[in-house]
């Protein structure tokens, strides 16, 4: 089935907070960099690149390829429109990734006597050849590969997937399903847990403005939290830190110093959690606007909206 139907734990994950990585390809590959660190080649691993397959994205998955070094790389062209050379190993080797240089070709040169002599020279430090297999598919039916479709796909798809891992709030119960301000939330100190807003920048301001009710990565990061007053805790750079799982603030309370967080993370992974990461991944809209029994405004939707702004 569709993979909002069985969501298991990862071994280990990094929330990169963003549903494309073009803002920030270099965070992007050590995150890839973390992550594949922990994989002890105990089991067949199998790596499913994003469809970013133009441009930079392109000479992002050559770096991918030269970081990770496959026994086998599955290449699926498009139907009818050859968007990208086939990955060969040869192809990988010779060309310049985004961060990673290839081998230069070998350049014919005329010596001083008039006879040509040949010579190659190393653009970079990879100077080994990629050894993999490439398994090239061509699919024959219209319509293969279309990238409009896939768009509104994974839009849909994402919004299932937080709905499933959100699902684990509910009762097991057949039944009603219980509205967010219906649920008992956790009470986390400002001064337990540091706090980063990935996407953009933020005046320490308005933070706390950003971070209500929004979708936060659960994280940990290896530094001890020390604060001195009763927070909150900025972080001044971005971590590549290991994400336990997720939750939404459901409240901001500015008097008790307290995040209200709603998350099905299991207590004792809770205990690790010492950082909150805001990314700009939107809760979606039916979790909001979906809230039985609200006398007046429904929590957090605004009605009296104006269109001209």
């Amino acid at each position: 089935g569709p993979p909002f139907t069985h969501q298991q734990t990862p071994r280990k994950m990094v929330y990169y907070g963003q549903t494309s990585c073009e803002q920030d390809t270099e965070r992007y590959l050590d995150v890839v960099k973390y992550v594949f660190s922990s994989y002890k080649k105990e089991v067949p691993l199998i790596i499913n690149t994003m469809g970013w397959v133009k441009g930079e994205g392109l000479l992002l998955l050559i770096d991918i390829i030269r970081l990770v070094s496959p026994s086998h790389v599955v290449q699926m062209d498009v139907y009818d429109w050859k968007a990208m050379a086939p990955l060969t190993p040869e192809y990988v080797h010779l060309t310049s990734g985004l961060y990673t240089k290839g081998k230069q070709q070998a350049k014919c040169k005329m010596g001083m006597d008039g006879v040509e002599s040949w010579s190659s020279s190393e653009l970079g430090t990879d100077v080994s050849a990629p050894d993999y297999k490439l398994l090239y598919v061509h699919p024959e039916f219209p319509r293969a590969g279309s990238a409009g479709e896939a768009r509104v796909h994974s839009c849909i798809l994402r919004d299932m997937a937080i709905l499933g891992y959100l699902g684990q709030l509910q009762s097991p119960d057949i039944g009603a399903v219980i509205p967010l301000h219906s649920l008992v939330p956790y009470q986390v100190p400002f001064n337990a847990v540091a706090l980063r807003v990935i996407h953009a920048d933020v005046a320490p301001s308005n933070i706390m403005y950003a971070v209500n009710a929004s979708w936060v990565g659960l994280c940990r990061i290896p530094d001890e939290i020390r604060c001195q007053s009763e927070g909150p805790v900025l972080l001044t750079q971005t971590p590549v830190c290991d994400c336990l799982g997720f939750g939404i603030v459901r409240g901001v309370d500015m008097e008790k110093k307290l995040y209200y967080i709603l998350t099905p993370v299991p207590p004792e992974n809770l205990r690790q959690v010492n950082c909150l990461l805001l990314g700009n991944i939107a809760i979606p809209n039916c979790i909001l606007v979906g809230q039985q029994d609200v006398e007046g405004e429904i929590p957090y939707v605004t009605s009296d909206y104006n269109y001209s702004i």
